[in-house]
């Protein structure tokens, strides 16, 4: 059976190329909202608010499917997705708006977080049960040096606050995703995207509620601005970018949509440029260019495409 070319087919419908174009911009809203109420709120109280709304409106969906949605959890398969939901959700979330509260642009968390696919392709692939080509590593050299590159920009930028040792901040969110790709395929974990998501924010929200109590941050402040970034989060970058996420990968499979997350930093880094002014240098967009090239290095052939030792597991949706 011949493997699937990778990426959107030029002859794609419409709806699809929608869903895609919709996927980028959700996916990319999440650090973008994260920098809406960074200056003047506690992390812990926003991403305990964001997780609480979630977890609700997710375990109430899977309520509404009937007694066949929440079948019965085998005590290791809950433990196995808790721990991919705090690697997942719990450790990037943090590292992420940690990072951008520190002053890291938007656009270079996006971008260090958004390599976490190339590190997995060519360093941990064999793991996974695939093949790591040369053209891989090659990659993956492409993908660190635009990380280096636009990381140089925005520490060379002179309205950069943030300190040197704030940009290995979202590299612990990466790892945190990488840590998560290989738990998630323990042959123990077997669920649905959308019951897995539901654990995962329900395991977020009860960590993030008890270290907002534990720090005093779990009220919220009265503020409109604090809400509309919630809804922010919860809407566009949780809700609308994976259901755009399942949508597409129904549509045109996991490894096409997946490379959809490779548009991701630029996209952010346009975001961050118009809403906060952060830094677009001639040296960022080398670096993001860098970046796009280090994706299509790893993820394309040009006849063919490599074969898995084994069959792919069914996908559980994207760490995040």
């Amino acid at each position: 059976m011949r493997d699937k070319p990778i990426g959107i087919p030029r002859s794609a419908p419409l709806v699809t190329v929608v869903l895609a174009v919709g996927f980028v911009v959700c996916w990319s809203s999440g650090f973008v909202g994260a920098k809406l109420t960074a200056s003047d709120t506690s992390v812990l109280t926003v991403l305990m608010w964001r997780f609480l709304i979630v977890a609700v409106i997710l375990l109430a969906f899977l309520r509404s499917g009937g007694r066949g949605a929440i079948a019965r959890w085998s005590g290791a398969e809950l433990v196995g997705q808790v721990v991919v939901g705090l690697l997942s959700q719990t450790g990037y979330t943090l590292t992420v708006y940690w990072a951008i509260a520190l002053g890291v642009s938007t656009g270079t968390t996006a971008l260090i977080d958004g390599i976490q696919p190339l590190v997995v392709a060519s360093l941990a692939a064999p793991l996974l049960g695939l093949m790591t080509s040369r053209r891989q590593w090659i990659g993956l050299g492409l993908g660190l040096l635009g990380v280096a590159v636009v990381t140089w920009a925005d520490v060379a930028s002179p309205g950069t606050e943030a300190p040197l040792w704030a940009y290995a901040v979202p590299l612990l969110g990466m790892l945190s995703l990488v840590g998560a790709t290989f738990v998630s395929r323990l042959d123990v974990i077997r669920t649905t995207a959308r019951r897995a998501l539901a654990v995962h924010c329900a395991a977020s929200a009860v960590v993030y509620s008890v270290l907002a109590v534990a720090t005093g941050n779990a009220v919220p402040p009265a503020s409109g601005k604090f809400w509309l970034a919630v809804a922010w989060l919860v809407v566009l970058a949780t809700l609308g970018a994976y259901g755009a996420y399942w949508a597409l990968i129904e549509r045109v499979g996991i490894t096409s949509t997946n490379a959809l997350l490779f548009l991701v930093p630029g996209v952010t880094t346009l975001w961050g440029a118009a809403l906060y002014g952060e830094p677009l240098t001639a040296l960022t967009i080398v670096g993001l260019a860098l970046a796009l090239a280090a994706a299509a290095t790893v993820v394309v052939r040009r006849r063919s495409f490599a074969r898995p030792h084994r069959a792919p597991r069914a996908s559980r949706g994207p760490c995040r």
